[in-house]
């Protein structure tokens, strides 16, 4: 577990999976509140990434007959395991960057 707190007060790991339990919103939350925990920032932006990329798969799958339903089904089951298997990293304390995704939002946090 993470001893540091977040600019917001909250310890780091908590911060992080909080980022996670409220998919897209906690990322956009914690993305406008945190001021100095890399930790904080990495996970809400890759949180952010995530689901949205996630969310606009959706969208994209329901529009295709009979595939798409087959698409949406396997898309929520991946969904699921993704945001279960994330806030348990995050509660842990851990950097677990998702490929591609991960390493894009750990690029974008170096440079604030």
């Amino acid at each position: 577990m993470s001893p540091f707190k977040s600019s917001t007060g909250i310890p780091e790991n908590l911060a992080g999976t909080l980022c996670y339990l409220f998919p897209m919103v906690g990322g956009i939350l914690f993305l406008a509140l945190e001021k100095r925990s890399r930790y904080v920032l990495f996970h809400a932006l890759q949180s952010l990434l995530a689901f949205g990329i996630l969310a606009l798969a959706h969208l994209l799958s329901g529009a295709v007959p009979l595939i798409g339903l087959l698409a949406t089904a396997l898309l929520g089951l991946v969904s699921v395991l993704l945001w279960l298997m994330m806030m348990i990293h995050a509660a842990q304390g851990r950097w677990y960057k998702l490929p591609w995704i991960g390493y894009f939002a750990e690029k974008q946090i170096t440079r604030m």
